[in-house]
């Protein structure tokens, strides 16, 4: 797998956002700027532990919310793992993760299947964290997972604390993400029978 196949550049914009994604599998700078703080923590965090480059530019109608800005930076970054991704040749393809976060605990599998598929298992508060409603964790990996084309379950096991378990939550996605995309030295091509991850 070549390294230009492992980068992305995403540009998105609709009548309620404007989104802009720089990715990198193989990491380099991470810097989140989306108008929302908590979401801006998750994605540095999220490029933090899944080691990768990410930089996302984006602004929307805050005024009505965050939901539009999140779920469209999902979307943007999904389309960006799918293009960097490429064919999918000697990716490790599964991840998991186990993670906690204080009194929380959340884990993470991660399938790189061609199939878009997101369960997310969480009992949130239903509060706004620095302008982030909880209900919008789910938003943002339903996105992701349907445009980056991954099987995805993540699970808040257990946990009290809104902020607690939604990062465990995000760490737990990134670490297995990190996983999952990972080059295998002893994989010689497409991690599957069919021969291709892609349709």
């Amino acid at each position: 797998m070549s390294d230009e196949a492992r980068t992305a550049r995403i540009e998105r914009e609709t009548r309620e956002t404007r989104v802009s994604v720089a990715l990198s599998l193989d990491g380099g700078e991470v810097a989140p700027s989306t108008g929302v703080g908590f979401f801006d923590h998750m994605l540095e965090l999220v490029g933090r532990h899944a080691r990768l480059g990410l930089i996302v530019d984006a602004s929307g109608d805050l005024e009505t919310g965050a939901h539009h800005t999140v779920e469209d930076v999902g979307i943007a970054l999904g389309q960006a793992l799918d293009q960097a991704l490429g064919d999918r040749a000697g990716i490790r393809r599964y991840g998991h993760a186990v993670v906690p976060m204080d009194e929380a605990l959340a884990e993470c599998a991660i399938d790189v299947s061609g199939r878009p598929l997101c369960r997310f298992e969480a009992e949130l508060p239903p509060v706004s964290i620095a302008g982030f409603e909880s209900e919008l964790a789910e938003e943002f990996l339903r996105a992701l997972a349907a445009n980056a084309r991954l099987t995805l379950h993540v699970e808040a096991r257990r946990g009290s604390n809104a902020h607690h378990l939604i990062e465990a939550c995000f760490k737990a996605f990134a670490r297995a993400l990190r996983e999952a995309v990972s080059i295998d030295p002893d994989e010689t091509g497409v991690p599957s029978t069919k021969g291709t991850l892609t349709a």
